[in-house]
């Protein structure tokens, strides 16, 4: 720890031999982090730009994909800093900032996999009703709540965090997450209770709510023509696969912040650069190549620029 103007510094100490490859990672991370801003922002354009993709699903995509860069804009500029300072340090205050827009972000991505769950039920399940039901007021009121509900949740457990005593200043990641937990002096049975309440509102209702939705279409898709059962394998299967895969990094990564063990510097750095790295990464390609609008308009994009 660090104190300079009365300014508490904690340390991030889950780099591995920063000293040897620091460069190599700058490099590899910038690559990725232009790669997620460039692949996600052409999509979420492309659905802006053109009438015809104003429609809930899409609608629905473009703001998963504006919530990705937000999300790895919260992480990943701090790291490209990490990677080529002497000391990895982060002020308490903007630790506190990082952790409550980390799990704002990843909580609203459920949160918006369950909206679009909601459209896609909807749409092959009552396709008669979906004009009255997917209205303009419908989608941005499942959009309101997506970001909201995470954000009021995380105020008061941050507000909370504030006002822990730390005796430890030492992190073992890369960035903040509910890992400062293990730097109070006395644990807070309040905020693991009230943490355990976010994770089942904002990622288990909403997991269930997706599970609930897709076996729905399964069963209706069944007794349904064979266009049917392709139009639900073309908009679900990717979806389903974002979920599964999200779901299983968010929960590993809460399990292990909160235990204190000797997991290897090497395997926690590469379990935790997986949450902030494969659904940002690939989501513009499973909705950019898996939905058949969206790719078409693509090819119809970078075509037009070869020929300029």
């Amino acid at each position: 720890m660090e104190e300079k103007l009365n300014v508490t510094y904690l340390i991030f100490g889950g780099h591995v031999e920063l000293h040897k490859y620091g460069y190599l990672y700058f490099l590899v991370v910038f690559t990725v982090y232009i790669l997620i801003i460039c692949s996600n922002s052409t999509i979420v354009y492309l659905i802006w730009n053109h009438q015809d993709l104003h429609e809930p699903m899409y609608i629905f995509i473009a703001a998963l994909l504006l919530n990705s860069v937000i999300f790895t804009t919260n992480i990943y500029p701090k790291l490209l800093v990490d990677f080529l300072s002497e000391k990895q340090i982060i002020s308490h205050q903007a630790c506190l900032v990082q952790f409550y827009m980390f799990y704002t972000l990843a909580y609203s991505e459920f949160l918006l996999l369950a909206a679009m769950a909601y459209d896609r039920y909807v749409s092959i399940c009552k396709p008669l009703q979906y004009p009255t039901i997917m209205t303009k007021k419908a989608i941005v009121i499942f959009l309101a709540l997506s970001w909201l509900i995470p954000a009021c949740h995380h105020v008061g457990i941050t507000i909370l965090i504030a006002n822990q005593k730390l005796c430890s200043f030492t992190l073992k990641i890369i960035f903040c997450n509910n890992s400062i937990y293990n730097l109070f002096c006395v644990p807070s049975r309040a905020i693991s209770i009230y943490g355990v309440f976010c994770f089942v509102d904002a990622v288990v209702v909403p997991v269930v709510f997706i599970l609930f939705t897709y076996t729905k279409i399964l069963i209706i898709c069944y007794h349904s023509s064979g266009e049917v059962r392709r139009k639900a394998a073309q908009t679900c299967v990717p979806h389903l696969l974002v979920l599964v895969n999200y779901f299983i990094l968010i929960l590993y990564g809460l399990i292990t912040a909160r235990i204190e063990s000797d997991i290897p510097n090497t395997a926690r750095l590469v379990m935790t650069l997986q949450i902030v790295l494969y659904n940002p990464l690939f989501n513009p390609i499973i909705y950019g190549l898996k939905m058949t609008e969206i790719y078409r308009r693509l090819k119809r994009l970078f075509c037009r620029d070869k020929m300029n």
